[in-house]
């Protein structure tokens, strides 16, 4: 009984963990000069291609890891990796010369 108690506690504690993100990504006088449908993404924390770094940042918080590297063809290339709450899955951005261009999730629902 007290091994299943621990492992419901330890569950609810990493999902809370997990969750427990600021609310606050940005200010509106930080969105204020992208274009409006711009700052309705990033107020209904989506993401879309074409996004520069500190607009996903602002709509999905700080990415669990960051590799740099270059294309082949010699552009300055960021992978970004989200993880969940528990590790299962992960949704991995690219941007090449600082413009989201790839979107690759194993977690359902996370990209629309």
């Amino acid at each position: 009984m007290i091994k299943l108690l621990l492992a419901v506690v330890g569950l609810a504690a990493a999902v809370t963990l997990g969750c427990a993100t600021s609310s606050i990504r940005f200010t509106q006088d930080e969105i204020k000069s992208y274009p409006v449908d711009m700052q309705e993404h990033i107020i209904k924390g989506e993401i879309v291609p074409g996004m520069m770094p500190t607009q996903v940042r602002y709509a999905w918080g700080a990415p669990d890891d960051v590799k740099l590297s270059t294309t082949p063809e010699g552009k300055p290339q960021e992978e970004w990796v989200y993880k969940s709450a528990i590790g299962i899955f992960k949704t991995r951005l690219t941007f090449i010369e600082g413009k989201l261009t790839s979107i690759v999730s194993s977690e359902p629902g996370r990209v629309k």
